[in-house]
């Protein structure tokens, strides 16, 4: 008994040790983690519809035609004839009226709860795109992440600033998921938050023109620092689909198509990258481990 008791200590104590040694080596890996940068905005509302025009008027034998069709009605042959006549009218006028008051997968439906694409576009570059972080930084600075149009323009920049810089494209990746107005803003925060779980901090912030920028410095990190990954996530009104990033090629066709996104149809963006702090890279470890489905370009 008391050997076995003895055991028990023992092995209590080596599971002690072990969790201290776990705590410690994670305090030492946090050291390392880098911040992270985002911009964007926007939500995802159903859009307005005007009510539709009226139909027929006062025109001559329009509408239902019951004062014109009526006095007939009963008299020899022509009896016959408009009773059919009035019955395709009421009909006519029934299933407009119910297509119009949104029942039925009629417009009003579709308008209502209509299809939106969430998509990503994910690029990891060479450290050498040092111009990059730079680029990124100042349009998080100057963005107007409030409006539609500045939201927009947060799009074409993000994606003109990755445009510029194919000669370091190492990975990529592209991302689209097709689903209704409801279930569009649940994918888009799922793959938000995603991202911004990849990075310790966000040290520069720039949503619905709140701002904000904490100290950040690149990683005294005595390894070699290879690689600078962005993500562009975007809500679109309609159906959208990206190439699959097989190649460099593929790639830019899917910036090109997101960059051209009209600010009618965007919903929502956000840019995401990391490390944020110009200077500083991740390693080749850290992609790996923290981007395991980045495609090799």
């Amino acid at each position: 008994m008391f050997q076995t008791l003895s055991w028990k200590r023992l092995l209590k104590s080596v599971f002690l040790v072990t969790l201290a040694l776990l705590f410690v080596l994670g305090d030492a890996s946090s050291a390392f983690a880098r911040g992270g940068g985002r911009i964007g905005g926007g939500g995802f509302r159903a859009p307005s519809r005007s009510a539709p025009a009226p139909r027929g008027g006062s025109r001559p034998g329009g509408g239902f035609g019951f004062p014109f069709l009526l006095p007939f009605f009963g008299f020899g042959g022509f009896g016959s004839i408009f009773t059919i006549l009035i019955f395709f009218a009421i009909a006519n006028f029934l299933v407009r009226s119910f297509q119009n008051s949104g029942f039925g997968g009629g417009e009003g439906m579709a308008t209502a709860n209509p299809k939106v694409t969430v998509s990503k576009v994910q690029v990891g570059l060479l450290a050498d795109a040092k111009e990059l972080q730079k680029e990124l930084n100042d349009l998080a600075q100057n963005a107007d992440t409030a409006t539609t149009s500045g939201r927009s323009k947060v799009l074409q920049e993000a994606t003109l600033a990755l445009l510029r810089h194919p000669e370091y494209w190492v990975y990529g990746k592209t991302e689209s998921n097709v689903s209704q107005l409801e279930a569009a803003e649940s994918e888009f925060n799922r793959l938000a938050l995603s991202e911004r779980s990849k990075y310790d901090e966000e040290t520069l912030y720039n949503v619905e023109g709140t701002y904000q920028q904490s100290e950040s410095k690149a990683s005294s990190e005595e390894v070699p620092s290879e690689y600078i990954v962005v993500t562009i996530l975007a809500g679109v009104q309609g159906k959208i689909t990206l190439p699959d990033a097989n190649s460099a090629e593929d790639l830019r066709q899917g910036l090109r198509q997101f960059g051209s996104t009209n600010s009618e149809s965007l919903l929502a963006v956000e840019v995401i990258w990391t490390p944020q702090a110009e200077g500083d890279t991740l390693s080749n470890d850290d992609l790996l481990v923290t981007y395991p489905d980045l495609n090799r370009l």
